[in-house]
């Protein structure tokens, strides 16, 4: 899902999303940060409590308030909270990267996700799938070849117009280079929406990337504020 530092030319910055974009390759000879997943303990927030708070920060409070909220127990995601809007509220956790990513087994990765209800019911499956397979103790390669196999056999729901989801927690950990970075908005369109979506040029607020492992384009526009309404950091550089 989300992926991090893609240089976009026609732009001015660097991206750090966690779910989208391929991962940089580490230095030739570099060790692997996060070569395996660490004890489930270290991906755990035991107060559930600051766990729901967390999620819920991902939108503003008239969008995550009624919203469901999910939390990672240790058999898997759960409903914490009922929601009334259609919303899930998530943390996800750095398995929502790709499986190439260096950081695909950080512990420390904490992405407050606010999905609406088409992206909810279409695009947080395969999270929750790869999440499952996972704790199951799945290799990243087993991971992507069952998520890959479920995608192609149906097993998964065909991307419904309209996905998206705010990314506008204040308290974000991306990667270890991007903590709380920007604020933004996600959309999620299937195929190669890039140019009628104007994204990638010179001015425009929106960013593209590629996500194959989950068939998608991803598509960013940073917004200006966190969701508690304080303004977000400039993205002059």
């Amino acid at each position: 899902m989300w992926k991090y530092d893609i240089r976009i030319t026609a732009l001015t910055f660097v991206i750090p999303i966690l779910f989208l974009w391929p991962a940089c390759a580490p230095a030739q000879g570099a060790k692997a940060p996060y070569p395996v997943m660490a004890p489930l303990e270290q991906y755990l927030i035991p107060d559930e409590k600051a766990e729901i708070a967390l999620a819920r920060s991902a939108a503003p409070a008239s969008i995550s308030d009624p919203a469901e909220v999910m939390v990672l127990r240790r058999d898997g995601y759960a409903t914490a909270v009922k929601g009334s809007n259609g919303f899930i509220c998530i943390v996800e956790r750095s398995w929502g990267k790709a499986t190439d990513d260096a950081e695909f087994w950080s512990p420390k990765v904490r992405a407050p996700h606010c999905f609406n209800p088409a992206a909810s019911k279409t695009f947080l499956p395969i999270f929750l799938k790869k999440t499952k397979l996972v704790l199951a103790g799945k290799s990243k390669a087993q991971v992507l070849a069952a998520t890959t196999s479920a995608l192609e056999k149906g097993e998964l729901p065909a991307l419904a117009p309209g996905a998206m989801c705010y990314m506008m927690a204040k308290q974000q950990y991306l990667s270890d280079d991007d903590m709380s970075w920007h604020p933004h908005l996600m959309f999620f369109v299937s195929g190669n929406a890039v140019k009628s979506w104007g994204a990638n040029l010179p001015g425009s607020p929106v960013i593209a990337g590629d996500d194959p492992e989950e068939r998608a384009t991803v598509f960013m526009v940073v917004a200006g504020t966190w969701s508690d309404g304080t303004p977000g950091p400039s993205m002059k550089h």
